[in-house]
């Protein structure tokens, strides 16, 4: 039981971040999901938005600071 509340609270910190991070992205005025290479149809009914060039460039983001915190913890 232990075990179940230490990952909960994890992914709950970890959300916490992630929902700052997006609201501090919106304040700044970050364009994430109106990039060139960001795919949005539109009808008058519809909308289907394919952000490809805002996932590439975060996950690009995400990569390289997983490697620097994961290389920081094996010193």
């Amino acid at each position: 039981m232990m075990q179940i509340a230490r990952i909960l609270l994890i992914l709950g910190i970890t959300f916490i971040v992630l929902g700052g991070i997006a609201y501090l992205a919106a304040r700044v005025n970050l364009p994430l999901g109106r990039l060139p290479g960001d795919i949005r149809i539109q009808n008058e009914n519809f909308t289907c938005l394919f952000p490809l060039a805002s996932s590439i460039i975060l996950s690009l983001l995400l990569t390289i600071v997983l490697n620097v915190i994961v290389r920081l913890l094996n010193r």
